[in-house]
């Protein structure tokens, strides 16, 4: 299923951010495995923007930065669902296995666990099919198109790099 809105401002996209993070949490969804958002599009596109949006959602109070140099940042979830947020930047990434290295394979089979990725499609190897696939269009300098695609887990297999 695919879906997409326009945003016209970042707190639009914030506001969307927020809203998405409202539904996960109130969602019914059993899990397997952590629930994995990978964000995807260009510098400027909206990506960190939407992610402190979805921070907000989760009830995370600190504030949200892109954690570009570090690579990945965690925080707890205050409530019963989820336990931890990590906020994951592969920007700077330059295979895969930097990511395996940092623990990716843990953190990821953990159903307490939510995951954003940014940069997705740098590591789109080592993550799981039944992601949630956000894209980022830049339209000009406040408006963004933000699509989501989500897959079927039931049908398809997780596939890891080794």
């Amino acid at each position: 299923m695919k879906k997409f809105f326009l945003t016209n401002s970042p707190f639009q996209t914030k506001k969307l951010g927020a809203i998405s993070a409202k539904k996960i949490l109130t969602s019914n969804r059993k899990q397997k495995e952590a629930f994995i958002i990978g964000l995807q599009g260009d510098l400027g596109g909206g990506k960190t923007t939407f992610i402190q949006g979805f921070a907000k959602g989760l009830g995370i109070k600190q504030k949200i930065l892109s954690p570009t140099f570090i690579i990945m940042r965690k925080f707890q979830v205050p409530g019963f669902k989820f336990q931890e947020f990590y906020h994951i930047d592969c920007y700077r990434i330059q295979s895969p296995k930097e990511l395996l290295d940092l623990g990716f394979k843990k953190i990821i089979s953990n159903p307490e666990n939510i995951v954003a990725i940014e940069w997705v499609e740098r590591i789109k190897k080592i993550v799981p099919k039944s992601a949630l696939l956000i894209k980022f269009k830049f339209i000009d300098k406040n408006t963004r198109k933000i699509s989501t695609i989500c897959y079927n887990t039931s049908k398809r297999k997780r596939k890891y790099a080794q």
